[in-house]
């Protein structure tokens, strides 16, 4: 990784798994033929064996005074001479293999994540879940609102769908008997890139049977401050310049009430159409949405006012049922749903719903959803006749959690953007300048 040379002596600087180690070579200590060899012929990036004595340097730097010095593997291509604190991003992310060999920080995200997906798995394990593995390619897409990426399978002379969410084969599993399941596993959606967002993206989502949205909460607070202490040995960590408590209990919020809170109390429930939701918002001195539905409108008004302000862990609760084509309506209100979404740092983390297992309530939303969809909303969720037979089948009260484990990361990493802790994040063709990828990694919009 370095090497400096004083005529008859020649400092290295190895690197091995992360650790770095310095090697003296002396002249009057070594054959003429090794030494030569050393000072002529190693070089940056080259691949090493070195044998000797080990000491310490007046500084107590460990040192290893070289009897021998062995090639293993000549770098043809040498490590850039000032790659360490490069703000080249796109060169950065397209040799990620330099930017992990000798950026400190992209090596310490790596194993943040590493650390991360083992500390999950642990934690439920332990609590009884068995992990599973569902379709990637998937004759019908589902569980989420989302554009997929489709393929073809030749043989079968069939269209397939990269999975956007493993939700609606797992919950075949509880209806088979498997009681706590889980899988961390990669979806993909075809929608926008943003600091937050990545088309190839890795998701643990676990069903429980008998348990419902509140049991769910108390398992993710659980989760990730286990997951914090696993990986950090505390719940009290720094992002971006903020400390964050990971420490259970969280807040727990009304969506309703959230949005009303910073939107100068327009009430969403008491504006239950897009016309109605407009007047409100215009008569609290706000602007009108541009949104083509009510559902999107809302969404829109939580995204703006609302997300960028939960810094600490929040749980809200309580979304209207447009929102929510999957979740179990309210006892207490049918308007509403019993989900929440995880909040932290001004982003969402996971997302949980009392999952709704009345087969009846679900064909009519997925009905719904299949006018939207051939009204034109591509987004719309498709209606999934083998899932709804399965619910047919009889499906206990269950609660499902999904957890979004690169954002898990980014934050247990205090990484500024979802590239920093993918090992290989997705680019654009080279064709495209840096500028256009600089400004899709900073920012917020998909």
């Amino acid at each position: 990784m370095a090497k400096r040379s004083f005529g008859k002596l020649v400092f290295l600087q190895l690197l091995q798994d992360g650790v770095r180690l310095q090697v003296s070579a002396r002249k009057q200590e070594m054959d003429a033929d090794t030494f030569a060899f050393v000072k002529k012929h190693v070089d940056l990036g080259d691949f090493v064996r070195a044998e000797g004595i080990v000491w310490r340097t007046q500084k107590g730097e460990l040192t290893l005074d070289a009897r021998s010095v062995q090639m293993l593997s000549k770098a043809l291509r040498p490590l850039p001479e000032k790659w360490h604190g490069l703000a080249d991003i796109e060169a950065r992310f397209r040799q990620r293999h330099l930017d992990l060999l000798v950026n400190e920080d992209a090596r310490r995200a790596a194993l943040v994540r590493s650390r991360t997906v083992t500390a999950m798995r642990a934690f439920l394990d332990a609590r009884d879940f068995i992990e599973v593995e569902t379709p990637v390619l998937q004759p019908l897409y589902g569980g989420a609102a989302a554009r997929p990426f489709e393929t073809h399978h030749n043989t079968y002379d069939q269209d397939l769908y990269l999975r956007i969410s493993d939700e609606l084969y797992l919950k075949r599993l509880i209806v088979a008997g498997f009681d706590r399941v889980y899988e961390i596993g990669h979806n993909f959606r075809n929608e926008g890139v943003s600091r937050k967002h990545n088309p190839e993206f890795t998701m643990m989502e676990c069903y429980q049977a008998y348990a419902d949205y509140a049991d769910m909460m108390d398992l993710s607070e659980e989760m990730v401050a286990e997951v914090a202490e696993r990986v950090h040995g505390a719940t009290r960590i720094s992002y971006q310049g903020r400390t964050i408590d990971l420490t259970p209990p969280w807040p727990r919020v009304r969506m309703r009430d959230a949005i009303a809170e910073r939107c100068k109390g327009v009430d969403i429930l008491a504006a239950p159409d897009l016309e109605a939701l407009d007047d409100a918002l215009r008569s609290a001195g706000l602007p009108a949405t541009e949104a083509p539905t009510w559902a999107v409108a809302v969404d829109d008004l939580f995204s703006e006012y609302v997300e960028p302000t939960l810094v600490q862990p929040t749980f809200v609760t309580q979304y209207p049922v447009d929102l929510s084509p999957l979740a179990k309506r309210s006892a207490e209100d049918p308007r509403v749903v019993e989900r929440f979404e995880i909040f932290v740092a001004g982003f969402e983390l996971g997302n949980a719903f009392s999952e709704l297992n009345d087969p009846i309530d679900q064909r009519g939303r997925f009905v719904e959803m299949q006018q939207a969809r051939d009204e034109g909303d591509v987004e719309a969720h498709p209606l999934d006749e083998d899932f709804l037979q399965a619910l047919e089948q009889g499906m206990p009260p269950t609660g499902g959690l999904g957890v979004g484990l690169d954002r898990l990361v980014m934050l247990l990493a205090d990484a500024p953007n979802l590239r920093e802790v993918l090992l290989f994040p997705h680019m654009r063709p080279r064709a495209v300048s840096e500028a256009q990828d600089a400004a899709a990694i900073g920012s917020d919009e998909g």
